[in-house]
């Protein structure tokens, strides 16, 4: 009778997982590796958990190369020797495959609205970055909402000082939070690209920007979380 095989406990890392603990190990984080290859950080996440990645496979080795030959460390440069060995998947009939992406849209005036759930905002609500650097570009007025348990905010429900001349109320929730507007097209709304510098002096971590804004104006407590995000922008009369 051939001897029986012993089952692991669970599935072993693939090597995209592997090569993403090698660059842990360096000192760089999930987010970074994504930055790296350009994708969201859940992907970096999905290595392990559903054992994607294989495509980034090539670039990872090379820049994980280059981090211990040469001492590499800047993202931007990193992510560029990166790039050329990344490669798109293709189908069983041998076509590209589609990556299945939300698309960044503004419209022609300038209207454009994106949105981070509670996952998102862990990962630094990497998805309205491409949003807000667009509407920078095209030097757009931008208002965001945001959505935390009532006991972090310092301004009671309502207040004036808190949103001036924002007619919307503030929406309160069943889970003991609240949304409140900052910004709008009757007030002017914030400078885009104003906004994009925040968000690049946060390495790009859109939550800790408007975080950080929340802060500084003393609308928060400093142990005060964002549960949910909206950026919306238009084009300036």
């Amino acid at each position: 009778m051939p001897p029986r095989t012993r089952r692991t406990s669970g599935p072993q890392p693939n090597e995209a997982a592997r090569l993403a603990d090698q660059f842990q190990a360096a000192g760089f984080t999930k987010r970074d590796i994504a930055r790296i290859i350009n994708r969201d950080p859940s992907l970096v996440s999905q290595f392990y958990t559903r054992g994607k990645g294989a495509v980034f496979v090539p670039a990872l080795t090379h820049v994980l190369s280059a981090v211990r030959t040469a001492g590499i460390t800047d993202l931007s440069e990193l992510a560029a020797l990166a790039a050329p060995h990344i490669t798109r998947r293709t189908t069983a009939t041998g076509a590209r495959a589609r990556v299945r992406t939300k698309a960044v849209l503004i419209t022609p005036t300038g209207t454009g609205t994106g949105r981070a759930g509670s996952q998102a905002i862990a990962s630094g609500s990497a998805r309205l970055r491409p949003l807000i650097a667009e509407a920078a570009r095209q030097r757009l007025r931008l208002a965001f909402t945001v959505r935390m348990p009532k006991t972090g905010y310092t301004l009671a429900s309502g207040s004036r000082t808190d949103s001036p001349g924002i007619r919307r109320d503030v929406i309160q929730r069943a889970d003991h939070t609240e949304e409140r507007s900052y910004g709008s097209a009757s007030t002017g709304g914030f400078d885009a690209a104003d906004f994009a510098r925040r968000v690049d002096a946060a390495d790009g971590d859109v939550t800790a920007a408007v975080r950080q804004w929340l802060l500084e104006t003393g609308r928060i407590h400093e142990d005060a979380h964002i549960a949910h995000l909206e950026i919306r922008t238009w084009r300036p009369r």
